[in-house]
């Protein structure tokens, strides 16, 4: 019998196959059948600070500024009991996952200010998560701002949450530090127990008639996960905290790499949203069967085995990859001459 477990931020998952945060744990039936279909644990969407923020100053225009020009309702602002608020939806949902699912439930915060990341970060600690991941999702559209004043961004958020909850955290990063290694034995040093490589920036586009900046949707593709596998790779044994890579991984094939580079978990999100929870019972079989087709006995034998401490030719992860790539190139016949 293989063996498919893994261990990640201290959790002890029946396989590799995580869920990313997605809209499918906005619904408590999807989220069940995501278990069903074999799912070890599941990150929930994002609680984003600027949502709560919004939806306060919205509550201030309609109930307690409603008296302006009426002074005898100055001290009338009822809030109707029925009424929600966002934090409050996210945590209640957190709470039926919880209840409801015997996985783990690993929830996810957007933050845009310190207190913010402080105040949420302990509210869903207090309704049950199992970890929470944190989607420091920055743009340096500054130009004052350098690289180490970036990082600093998230080792300061990191720093003040882990002297505010004990939750195992998971930082998700972007692809675009100068030095991921560096950076994240920084993060380990803050007290991360987990990084998750990498996230996706979703790039605005232009709307050539209305000359408006238009969001724009697009789901990952699989050749999103080499970018995952590589940096894997090069952290693996360097150092002490779980590795997820996320973005890109829609084929059994492409989740084999990342594991044999060294990852604990590989999320799912594009992929279940084309394809359903169906497909990852698909890919927990495929694995199982590559697995024992090559003689291994457990995903722990594997992980790691190609990373750039074990592979063959260590150099192919760094800039012997660059040049060897570019001259095995031969363009079509005809294209050129």
């Amino acid at each position: 019998m293989i063996d498919l477990s893994t261990e990640y931020l201290g959790l002890k998952l029946a396989n590799p196959l995580v869920p990313s945060a997605s809209p499918l744990s906005k619904d408590l039936d999807a989220a069940i059948r995501l278990e069903d279909a074999g799912a070890s644990a599941i990150v929930m969407y994002s609680l984003f600070e600027e949502k709560i923020a919004a939806e306060w100053m919205q509550m201030d225009r309609f109930i307690f500024t409603q008296s302006v020009g009426f002074g005898e309702a100055e001290s009338f602002h009822p809030t109707p009991k029925s009424v929600k608020t966002y934090q409050e939806h996210y945590l209640e949902n957190l709470q039926k996952l919880k209840s409801c699912l015997q996985i783990p439930v690993i929830a996810s915060l957007n933050g845009c200010s310190l207190g913010g990341w402080l105040e949420y970060g302990h509210a869903l600690q207090q309704a049950g998560a199992d970890a929470l991941e944190l989607n420091v999702y920055y743009v340096a559209a500054d130009a004052n701002d350098d690289a180490l004043a970036v990082e600093n961004r998230y080792i300061d958020i990191l720093t003040a949450l882990r002297k505010q909850v004990t939750l195992p955290l998971t930082v998700k990063l972007s692809p675009q530090f100068s030095s991921p290694l560096n950076f994240v034995q920084r993060l380990q040093q803050a007290g991360a127990n987990g990084v998750a490589l990498f996230n996706r920036f979703y790039q605005p586009d232009i709307d050539l008639d209305s000359l408006q900046i238009i969001p724009k949707l697009e789901l990952s593709t699989p050749a999103e996960s080499l970018l995952r596998i590589r940096w894997t790779a090069l952290m693996h044994g360097r150092v002490d905290l779980s590795l997820a890579v996320t973005g890109g991984f829609h084929r059994t094939e492409d989740a084999l790499k990342a594991l044999l580079a060294g990852a604990d978990v590989v999320h799912l999100c594009s992929v279940l949203l084309e394809h359903g929870p169906q497909r990852l019972t698909e890919m927990l079989q495929e694995l199982a069967q590559w697995l024992e087709e090559h003689e291994y006995r457990s995903v722990q034998q594997l992980k790691g085995s190609v990373s750039h401490q074990h592979a063959i030719n260590p150099g192919e992860y760094e800039r012997a990859n660059y040049v060897n790539i570019l001259d095995s190139y031969t363009p079509a016949p005809g294209v050129l001459w």
